[in-house]
Order: C-alpha cells, then sequence, then structure tokens
C-alpha cells in the first residue's frame, strides 16, 4: 500500500461508566451526590495556538520518497504470430523470448531530522522495497524545497523503523521526548506529508496509551490519537506541547483508507533505543523463548482453569530444544510475570520477552495446574521469521476398529465433551499430518450436537486439557470429571490441527 498502512476492521471499546464533573464551588460541595467522581480542573497553559511552536518544529520534518525498479513478469508472447492477425495488435511485450520488463515505482512518506548533521528518522515501511521490487534511490525534501540523496543506515522491519543519513551540515533538528509520561488527554501535534501535501500540521489529543492493535508481535503497543493522520503521514514526528517527539505515526484503523480520527504511532521509548543502536551499526537482537502463545487468559480460560482473567499468557507449545523448553517451561502452563512485571493485555509476554537482552537470564512466574511457581529461562536471541516458518500438512485417514494399529481403536471419552478419542499413533499421527514428536490423543468423532462439534474436527490432536498433558481417553475422562466436580463450566484444550501452531479451545461441559 502506498504511504502508510492501514489497519481495517472494527475496535469495540467499553469500559464502567462514571460520572464526572467540574470541581464544585464550596457551595456546591454539599450538593454532590455520594460516588461522584470530581474531574481535576484543566491545568493552564494550554496555547491559544500551536503557531509558535509549530514555526520551530516545522524546518525539521522532511518529506520522503523512494525510486524502486520492479521486475514485472514476463508477458506471453503473440498468440496471433504466424497468422495474418500477427501485426493487427501491434508488437507485444515479452514477444519472442524477450527480457522481463521493469518498470519503476515509488514511496512517499514523512520523516524527521534528529541531528544537525543529517541523520533522519521514518517508518521502515516507507523505504522498503516492494515485493519483487528494489530500491534505488531515497530522496529527502526539506520544507525550503532542497532535495537531498539519502543513504540508508539502517532499518528494523519488526519495529518498522529506518534511520536515513543526508549530507548536510547545520540542519534544524527536533529531539525525542519521554512518551512514558504521556496520558490520555493530553495535547499533540502530527506535522507530516499526507498524500504528498507537504508541511501539513494537525493537532489532538492522546486517545490512549499502550494501544494494542491485534496484530500480535513485540511490538504491539502504541499511542493511539485522534491527531487527523492520513496516507503520507508515515514516519513524521508526533509532538507534545514541549516540542519533543514523542510517537512516530505509523497506522492508521480505517475502513475507507481516509482518517476517522484513529491513528497509531510508535512510542519514544520504544524508538529511542532501536534508533540508537542503528545510528551505532549495532545489530538489532529481541529476546527468544521458542514457544507458541496460546494468547490471554480471557474469561473462557479464566472459566475452564479457575484463575483470575486478563493475568497472564497461556503458553499452547515449546520447542523442545529452545530457551523455554531448557528452562523447564510446558504447554498449558500460564506465565504470569516476566523479571518481577506482570503479564496483561497491555503489557503483553511477546513484548516483555523481546526487551530481555539475549544471553541474560529471565525470571518467569508461571502457573502450572492452579499452582504458582518460579522458572529461570536463559533467553536467546530471536531467530529471523525465515528460520521460524512453519511446514503445513494434513491428513485424516484413521480411526476405526479395522486400523492394523490394535492401539489406536477409538474409545468413547468423556460424554460430557461430545467428543470420542484415540490415542495418537505414529501411524496415525502421519495420517493427520502432524509432526512426530505431538503427543495426545486424536479426535475420531465428534457430536454435532455439542459445544466440541462447533469448534473441533475429526484429525483434531488434543495433547493437554486445563494443562494437564493427556495420552488416553481415560486421562481424558478423568480430567472432566474433577472440571465438573470442581463446578467448572468448560475444558480448556491444547489442540494441534495439522502442521498449524497449536491453540487453546474452550469446550462445554454437558451436565
Amino acid at each position: 500500500m502506498r504511504y502508510a498502512y492501514a489497519i481495517t476492521g472494527a475496535l469495540l471499546l467499553g469500559g464502567a461508566t462514571a460520572t464526572l464533573a467540574l470541581q464544585p464551588t464550596s457551595a456546591q460541595t454539599a450538593q454532590n451526590e455520594p460516588g461522584t467522581i470530581q474531574a481535576a480542573a484543566p491545568r493552564p497553559g494550554a496555547p491559544m495556538s500551536f503557531a509558535d511552536m509549530v514555526a520551530k518544529l516545522q524546518p525539521a520534518v522532511v518529506n520522503i520518497s523512494t525510486k524502486q525498479s520492479i521486475q514485472a513478469p514476463r508477458q506471453q508472447a503473440n498468440p496471433f504470430a504466424g497468422t495474418p492477425f500477427e501485426n493487427f495488435f501491434g508488437q507485444m511485450p515479452g514477444q519472442g523470448g524477450g527480457q522481463p520488463q521493469r518498470r519503476e515505482g515509488q514511496s512517499l512518506g514523512s520523516g524527521f531530522i534528529i541531528s544537525a548533521d543529517g541523520y533522519v528518522v521514518t517508518n521502515n515501511h516507507v523505504v522498503a522495497p516492494a515485493q519483487g521490487a528494489t530500491v534505488e534511490s531515497i530522496t529527502v525534501t526539506l520544507p525550503d524545497r532542497k532535495e537531498y540523496t539519502a543513504r540508508l543506515i539502517g532499518r528494523d522491519e519488526a519495529s518498522d523503523l529506518a534511520l536515513l543519513k543526508i549530507d548536510a551540515k547545520d540542519l534544524p533538528y527536533v529531539k525525542f521526548g519521554d512518551s512514558a509520561r504521556a496520558r490520555a488527554g493530553d495535547w499533540v501535534v502530527a506535522i507530516g506529508n499526507p498524500f504528498g501535501l507537504g508541511g501539513t500540521v494537525t493537532a489532538g489529543i492522546v486517545s490512549a496509551v499502550h494501544r494494542v492493535t491485534g496484530q500480535g508481535g513485540a511490538y504491539d503497543r502504541f499511542i493511539q490519537t485522534d491527531a487527523s493522520i492520513n496516507q503520507g503521514n508515515s514516519g513524521g514526528p508526533m509532538f507534545n506541547l514541549n516540542g519533543d517527539v514523542i510517537g512516530i505515526n505509523s497506522q492508521i484503523f480505517s475502513q475507507s483508507g481516509g482518517n476517522i480520527g484513529i491513528g497509531f504511532a510508535i512510542p519514544a521509548e520504544e524508538a529511542k533505543p532501536i534508533i540508537a543502536k542503528l545510528m551505532s551499526g549495532q545489530k538489532i537482537q529481541r529476546g527468544y523463548l521458542g514457544v507458541t502463545l496460546g494468547g490471554p487468559v480471557d474469561d473462557d480460560a479464566a472459566a475452564a482453569l479457575g484463575i483470575p482473567k486478563n493475568q497472564g499468557e497461556l503458553i499452547a507449545g515449546v520447542t523442545p530444544d529452545g530457551p523455554a523448553g531448557k528452562g523447564g517451561l510446558r504447554p498449558g502452563d500460564v506465565v504470569t510475570r516476566v523479571n518481577g512485571k506482570p503479564v496483561t493485555p497491555d503489557n503483553t509476554l511477546s513484548y516483555l520477552v523481546a526487551n530481555v537482552q539475549p544471553g541474560e537470564t529471565a525470571k518467569l512466574d508461571v502457573l502450572r495446574n492452579g499452582r504458582a511457581q518460579s522458572l529461570n529461562v536463559t533467553v536467546a536471541a530471536r531467530p529471523t521469521d525465515q528460520q521460524l516458518a512453519a511446514l503445513t500438512g494434513q491428513g485424516d485417514n484413521f480411526g476405526d476398529d479395522s486400523s492394523d494399529d490394535t492401539p489406536g481403536a477409538a474409545v468413547p471419552a468423556a460424554s460430557p465433551l461430545g467428543l470420542t478419542v484415540q490415542p495418537l499413533t505414529p501411524q496415525i499421527a502421519r495420517q493427520v499430518g502432524v509432526d512426530s514428536t505431538v503427543q495426545g490423543v486424536v479426535v475420531a468423532q465428534v457430536d454435532p450436537a455439542s459445544d466440541a462439534g462447533s469448534k473441533l474436527r475429526r484429525g483434531d490432536v488434543v495433547s493437554a486439557i486445563n494443562g494437564t498433558p493427556v495420552r488416553t481417553a481415560a486421562e481424558v475422562a478423568s480430567i472432566v470429571q474433577a472440571a465438573k466436580a470442581a463446578g467448572r463450566p468448560q475444558v480448556l484444550m491444547l489442540v494441534q490441527r495439522g502442521r498449524g501452531n497449536p491453540t487453546f479451545v474452550p469446550v462445554r461441559v454437558k451436565s
């Protein structure tokens, strides 16, 4: 997409309601009802105009464009060659086995100067090559229309940050501020080049901090603002009223592609250390556990496990030879803290672990079968995405008594689940397409009238229930009966489908 990323969809934001009132005079105090929240009076100093501040900051905000060479696929030869119609449609590109065609493309965004000698910060996606393309040049245009050819010092795809350098001296520049002090309701000003319109200024407030957008990853934590941000603002700065950069405008939430008052900026506290490393030529490394996450402890997981919701994240899978596996972490564990910091929907496990230096030991507080314990895990450096790419596969030939694999005969599990399961044998594992290291029971039949009927299917492998590994139908039945005795309305099953990642599936227990 040109200019910027756009997150499409709908965010439903909700919470408890409260009565708000301005600070009362002494005569009004007695009339306030119990429980009324008294809002503090607005702090003095909010400007009647941002013009003076903008005049100082705007010279450091730049336009960034790239020239890209795109390798177009070879077009088919003229299908009418050798016929009377050969020249009727003119010469066709690629005719006669010619070379693949090349065409030019452009990207456009914003950036800001952070040093007098020409270091420029922007988004990675502003300067990254499109698929099948090569970036031939990057141009930085200052507000006075001076153009400079920029060198790419470094870029980091995970955080969507990039650092450029132009050969110039005595440039105006801005500095990073402390985004950790930003609060919902603070004034902010965004400057950038939306739709290629240079030097556009918009203002608004911080709508939320530590906003998780659901994209996942270590850097899914943004400052949300209602300051108008559009395509082309990507990479531009978000300023507080002190004139400090507290965010780098990166994404918009939109169902139409235009601004609807929900924009996202990378917090300065996340950007500063990455930019510093890029500037010094260091490699960006992030902490890595070697686990597959099963998501936060939502209502279903909390009900199944009998623990508070929104406290911790579930571990769906563990790489046997990875840091977590060596440190004793198991599928079904709930990680509640990393080095004393609580794991919450705002402070995700990915975020906390990514910010642990590779080689350091992290203390993980976990809940295992309802019991709290601590594990010390030596964090490794995160492999590349290519190294982490998972294989895919599937299969479905198994599950009746005629199988020559006697231990694989299907046995009814607990009838309250509406499932028939059988032990997972090497032969069945090949048939259903799971890795030979996976252990558990395989679903042979599902009652379509049960809750499991809408969530599971024949061939799914159940590795654990409520954090306890299962290998037989009897073990499944025992765990289900224990859940019923504890008054829990559902169980949480760790399910592997083919070569995909294991996931947690809550299944209601029939009475």
